[in-house]
């Protein structure tokens, strides 16, 4: 990987905000790729068993990376591609 490269994959500044805490993401990142880059691997626990989900396919097929997006529940955390100002909510325990 080249210098310039490098450089432009580091997050700069609080771009939105998740559970009400900022997360700097970089320009082109899914919300999935944000949370995973940032060290949190699972933000949501299944029904039976509070077994920790993330994102596991990384395409869409698999529903494990749930989080509601500016009040939309629901949506796939690696296809929702990382926005400034967007409010996401992980729905700890809330299996969706």
């Amino acid at each position: 990987m080249t210098r310039a490269a490098a450089e432009t994959d580091v997050p700069t500044g609080p771009g939105l905000t998740v559970d009400g805490e900022s997360l700097a993401f970089v320009p082109g990142q899914t919300l999935a790729a944000a949370l995973v880059a940032s060290g949190r691997v699972a933000w949501r626990t299944t029904r039976g068993g509070q077994r920790p989900r993330g994102v596991f396919c990384g395409i869409g097929v698999c529903y494990d990376c749930l989080v509601t997006v500016d009040g939309k529940r629901g949506q796939r955390a690696c296809l929702v591609q990382a926005r400034t100002g967007m409010a996401v909510a992980t729905g700890e325990g809330d299996d969706e």
